[in-house]
């Protein structure tokens, strides 16, 4: 047994902070390393004859699984499209797994089936297989969904986390924490006077645009579990570059950053699901920001930051005050149950 620093599973291994990347340093990866998992990406590239592959999986545990601006259904479909478009992909084909409650209304699943199909088909995707369990009641919360994709990757492509090198720009595609102050501010108890909208949206599309801009596109990720502080500290780590932004060009919305203040809660650790973090090469950066402000999804893009030489393996982050501090891994659970 590794050396943890809990003995039990805390909801803080789910957050994507620095509890999840110990739950995969020292139990999962020991375990189950090799040269495709190991690069720890959102998804796998499976180098086969003729086509490069994209594969990857991912399971939904929302709460509530109906929240303003979209639902669970919709949540996972989208999510998994993005997982695969983040290499580069041009996503086709999905699986669905359900696992579902005893005493379901069989309404409510049907609703979730159709926002699905609808999400499915606005991403371009065919769902070709799944798969149904049905446990006690009690034994899970209404239903759990997990879906998995496959993509094909264009053979002059490489997007990795990998790749950033000093002097690459940091891209944001628009306004962060919409997802999960929607789903926060939507639970019992919580009211707030302006609605707060999730941002739930497949990005493929985007990427496409963005690649045929330019394929010089080093790495893409979105922001989702600990949100554009935990992608950019993974991004600093893997490519053992230091990474500078800049707070007062993070654009958050006015109903959403009151709700964040009034929570106490930084934006910058807040789930995304519509939202990309690109890195590109100075001398692509134009050509990139023109091609996102073409598509509705990224017409709110700007530049927030740069990679620089200092501080390898470190996110800074400049203040609207003109102060510098460290933007770390979040270590606790702000959000649990957001995607």
């Amino acid at each position: 047994m590794p050396i943890m620093h809990h003995e039990t599973i805390q909801l803080a291994h789910g957050a994507g902070g620095k509890l999840s990347a110990e739950l995969i340093e020292k139990i999962f990866l020991p375990r189950f390393a090799n040269k495709l998992l190991n690069k720890l990406e959102d998804q796998a590239i499976l180098d086969n004859p003729g086509k490069r592959l994209a594969f990857t999986t991912d399971s939904f545990v929302v709460d509530p699984i109906f929240f303003p601006g979209g639902d669970i259904g919709e949540l996972a479909i989208n999510g998994t499209v993005n997982d695969l478009a983040m290499s580069g992909a041009e996503p086709l084909y999905l699986s669905v797994g359900f696992i579902l409650e005893e005493g379901l209304p069989i309404e409510t699943l049907h609703r979730i089936a159709v926002s699905m199909e609808r999400a499915a088909g606005k991403a371009g995707v065919m769902i070709v297989t799944g798969d149904t369990k049905v446990v006690n009641k009690g034994s899970c919360d209404k239903l759990f969904i997990n879906t998995s994709g496959i993509g094909v990757v264009p053979d002059n492509v490489h997007i990795s986390a990998g790749n950033l090198q000093v002097g690459d720009r940091i891209i944001l595609s628009g306004t962060i924490a919409d997802h999960g102050m929607a789903v926060l501010t939507s639970r019992e108890g919580l009211s707030f006077r302006t609605r707060v909208s999730s941002d739930t949206a497949a990005l493929n599309q985007l990427v496409r645009k963005m690649l045929d801009a330019t394929q010089e596109i080093h790495a893409l990720r979105d922001p989702t579990r600990g949100g554009v502080a935990t992608t950019l500290n993974e991004f600093a780590h893997q490519s053992n570059v230091g990474i500078r932004i800049y707070g007062d060009r993070i654009p958050v919305r006015d109903e959403v950053q009151g709700a964040c203040e009034v929570l106490g809660i930084d934006p910058l650790y807040v789930a995304n699901e519509g939202k990309l973090i690109a890195v590109v090469p100075e001398t692509h950066a134009a050509d990139v920001l023109s091609a996102m402000h073409a598509d509705p999804l990224g017409e709110k893009a700007v530049i927030i930051g740069e990679v620089v030489g200092d501080h390898p393996g470190t996110v800074a982050i400049k203040t609207g005050l003109g102060v510098n501090r460290v933007l770390d891994m979040p270590v606790g659970e702000q959000l649990p149950r957001i995607c």
